[in-house]
């Protein structure tokens, strides 16, 4: 990826030149560090596991410990935290003690956008794919956007992009409120379902969070809503309602209900694996759409980043062309492996995808149909946080149908202890279709999961946490078969 260095903004959101990252390795932050790197910031940082994006922070001239201690903010002149990052982190206490300003991430995002128009792309799912969708549109139109994102882009070569055109597009995570940081002249909303109610408790606190996101659009900017999505619509329709400038996208959509500017129509599968449409503006035909990206949820991701690009200056032939050659993200509907055994008719295709939510996990293997017409589909999931499995619990029951086999993987704890809901056996008990077959660890995973897979299955690791280890553990397995 190639990084542009830029001029410090020339207002009061100056960042000062030695800057320490608390959580330097998540998605977000390493972004961030990116950026600062770019324009000759002296980045340091820690993390308590290396990983290829702390790993990348160092290739690019960073300093990342592994480990928190208080030596290791140096001579930093601002610290940046993870929301995660606990009161008694002592790098923390290091910096309150020694006076050093203190940020959470969403706070150092908006002061490297504070110059830019902002589009801010927000939604229980799909963001990181749209954000994917309009920063290749945007580049591919000559825009050259900052970029934020809160995954890796394949065709980007990475998360963030420190371009110097007006434009910044970013990835607006609800997560402990943090999208309420922008202002964003275009904002997005792919849709709204109860999630993270770890931090908002109840569902009507996380769609308040949604509804105050909506109100920050500037008042010469534009919301975009899909119309497919129901509690996202409502929110449009409300915006509208108060007078702010909104316009709905969907695939199809029964516009009787919901009046929709940008259409989606005649979607149908192509000999790439994807879905093509007929892009619609107000009724008029603009052209046509094509994915090598399978699942109609993705014709909704595309067609929303397409509206925003455009309206933030993409040209539309550009835009599409762009949205044809995109790969996606990693660890979305991502290719790993096909172990070919014995012939094409025997070969194993090893996938991954992040899907963590019930819709996610359903639309995933909605897509793996698509893809893989006739193959036998197998998944391991591993449960993202306990209280997750436990407040989604009845999502979980039956997102799983499409498969004909499911192994579920012990949980990906995160920042919670097992009382804070469901554990992974619990879970498993619960799915009955497929029978889920409940596998404690990794290793005891792919010992059976070898044995189990048959020839011309399709294996899809599943799960936001760090189950995408499994595969290539499997595949080492299987190609010693």
């Amino acid at each position: 990826m190639t990084a542009i260095r830029r001029r410090q903004p020339t207002n009061g959101n100056v960042v000062p030149q030695r800057v320490h990252l608390v959580g330097a390795g998540g998605m977000h932050m390493s972004a961030i560090g990116e950026i600062l790197l770019a324009r000759g910031h002296v980045v340091t940082g820690s993390d308590l596991v290396t990983s290829e994006h702390t790993e990348r922070l160092q290739e690019h001239g960073g300093t990342i410990y592994l480990g928190h201690a208080a030596a290791n903010v140096g001579r930093a002149e601002l610290v940046v935290t993870t929301v995660a990052a606990r009161d008694d982190n002592p790098e923390l206490r290091t910096a309150r003690e020694r006076g050093i300003p203190v940020m959470v991430r969403s706070e150092m995002v908006q002061r490297l956008i504070a110059d830019r128009d902002v589009l801010a792309i927000a939604g229980t799912h799909g963001k990181t794919t749209t954000t994917t969708f309009a920063s290749l549109m945007a580049v591919q139109s000559g825009l050259d956007p900052l970029v934020l994102s809160g995954g890796d882009s394949i065709d980007l070569g990475g998360n963030a992009r420190d371009g110097a055109g007006r434009i910044a597009v970013v990835e607006a995570d609800e997560y402990a409120e943090a999208f309420l940081q922008y202002t964003p002249k275009f904002a997005l909303v792919t849709n709204i379902e109860a999630d993270h109610l770890d931090y908002y408790q109840t569902e009507e606190r996380y769609k308040a969070a949604f509804r105050a996101f909506a109100e920050r659009v500037t008042p010469d900017g534009t919301l975009f809503v899909c119309a497919d999505a129901p509690e996202a619509a409502m929110l449009g329709r409300e915006r509208r309602q108060a007078g702010a400038h909104v316009e709905f996208y969907g695939v199809e959509t029964d516009t009787t209900k919901t009046p929709t500017e940008w259409r989606a129509a005649n979607v149908r599968g192509n000999d790439r694996g994807g879905l093509d449409c007929v892009v619609q503006l107000d009724g008029a035909e603009l052209g046509r759409l094509s994915l090598q990206i399978p699942g109609r949820h993705n014709i909704a991701n595309a067609l929303g980043a397409l509206a925003m690009a455009m309206r933030a200056g993409a040209d539309f032939r550009r835009a599409i062309q762009a949205a044809e050659q995109c790969r996606g993200a990693v660890r979305r509907f991502e290719h790993i492996a096909d172990i070919d055994l014995d012939g094409p008719d025997t070969t194993i295709t090893l996938m991954d995808d992040y899907a963590h939510h019930p819709t996610e996990v359903r639309a995933t293997l909605l897509a793996a149909r698509q893809r893989f017409p006739g193959r036998r589909l197998v998944a391991c999931f591993q449960p993202h946080t306990y209280s997750r499995s436990a407040y989604l619990l009845d999502g979980f029951k039956t997102c799983f149908e499409a498969l004909d086999t499911l192994y579920i993987l012990g949980t990906y704890a995160a920042r919670e202890q097992a009382e804070a809901g469901l554990d992974a056996a619990g879970l498993a008990r619960e799915i009955t279709s497929p029978p889920a077959v409940y596998l404690e660890t990794f290793e005891e995973a792919a010992e059976r999961i070898a044995v189990d897979l048959r020839p011309g299955d399709v294996f899809f690791t599943i799960g936001a946490g760090t189950v995408n280890e499994l595969g290539p553990m499997l595949r080492a397995k299987l190609e010693a078969r």
